[in-house]
């Protein structure tokens, strides 16, 4: 690989950004997800981080459950799952053990989920494993935020337990604010058009109720914009072409001082509805060892699957993948047989479509194992 080519697949090209109001793992969540995964280069590999429930003990199912839906929804991507056991600082199980989230290095779509918002903003802020977050997606990999991930990414993240299960007093609790270099103050709360308390108490604005979330309101600094995300609803933020999809049953509602503006689903906004919004240069706010680390294990995985097969292989696996995602199969078996008749087969992986020389392959049932520790 040439310096410019080296060069031109590291310089930043930032990954969408998908905030749930909830109903990741449901019919219209599959929509989405499918919306993201068709826009990534393949093949798909999906990190799952347990941090948001990391405080139970059954941390590992809930983030399994994830896994067990993509892979079986989203099957047509091939996704390659691990899931990354960052529970709690301090421990063995530390969001700052380089050794454990070695897979973020390679992952283009990565998901935190349910579990508790300010537990998260509190094990992730500063840590290695939210540095790794940033710079992959400034490589171009999806963040993917539902319930109290989407909350904790927020400048300021709502206290729900704390509040509505505990009684504390009305507060905010400092957030990951992952928007903040692009200029963006944002608040996010999911379940905004929450109704599980019917008519005897006021669930919605995530189950603060509208009383209690004007009296928030009073405690927020000038500036900061609340994005609430009905359920079954996603927001999707393209940085790269400045604008944010709304997709789902429901709505999106951007709070800015006393203006209320609604999208419905299938709408399109500019980014700038969002706040003053700037690109910024990924060394301003990833730190540099973290940045130099996701650098170096980028430009690896890349040399190393690109040195073994010429270029011109590559770009036939490419063209073939693209029509696997539009279910063009006529177009796919056409350039599989191209493959065959220059020396190489194609094989469908967990891992995605890979490629061996025929003089290689031992049998048409035999396959290249996905690496140690993938979920599968």
């Amino acid at each position: 690989m040439t310096a410019a080519q080296e060069e031109e697949i590291l310089k930043p090209n930032f990954g969408l950004v998908v905030l749930f109001g909830s109903g990741e793992a449901s019919p219209g969540g599959r929509k989405v997800h499918d919306w993201v995964m068709r826009r990534l280069t393949p093949p798909v590999q999906v990190s799952i981080l347990e941090t948001p429930a990391g405080f139970q003990p059954n941390s590992q199912l809930v983030a399994g459950k994830v896994g067990d839906f993509l892979v079986k929804h989203l099957r047509n991507y091939h996704p390659a799952i691990e899931i990354i056991p960052v529970r709690k600082r301090g421990t063995a199980f530390s969001p700052d053990n380089q050794e454990l989230i070695q897979p973020l290095l390679h992952s283009n779509y990565i998901f935190l989920g349910p579990g508790s918002p300010t537990y998260a903003a509190r094990q992730l802020e500063g840590s290695l494993t939210w540095s790794y977050v940033l710079a992959r997606h400034a490589l171009g990999s999806a963040i993917v935020l539902a319930s109290a991930a989407a909350i904790a990414a927020s400048a300021l993240a709502l206290p729900v337990y704390e509040v509505y299960k505990v009684g504390e007093d009305l507060h905010w609790h400092t957030g990951l604010d992952l928007f903040n270099p692009f200029g963006l103050n944002l608040v996010f709360m999911p379940h905004w058009n929450n109704a599980e308390g019917g008519e005897e108490l006021d669930t919605s604005r995530c189950f603060m109720g509208r009383e209690r979330f004007t009296a928030l309101l009073d405690l927020l600094v000038s500036g900061v914009k609340i994005v609430g995300i009905d359920e079954y609803t996603a927001l999707i933020i393209d940085i790269n072409n400045e604008a944010v999809h709304v997709l789902g049953v429901g709505t999106v509602t951007i709070m800015d001082g006393g203006q209320e503006t609604i999208y419905e689903n299938g709408a399109t906004f500019p980014i700038s509805h969002l706040g003053a919004f700037r690109l910024p240069e990924p060394e301003t706010y990833i730190p540099f060892a973290a940045w130099q680390s996701v650098l170096a294990g980028s430009s690896q995985a890349t040399s190393s699957s690109s040195a073994q097969v010429p270029i011109d292989v590559q770009d036939i696996v490419t063209q073939r993948e693209m029509a696997r995602l539009q279910r063009d199969w006529h177009s796919a078996d056409t350039l599989r047989d191209r493959l065959e008749s220059m020396g190489w087969r194609v094989i469908d992986t967990p891992d995605g479509s890979q490629v061996v020389q025929l003089s290689m392959t031992q049998s048409n049932n035999e396959y290249p194992h996905a690496p140690g520790g993938s979920y599968q």
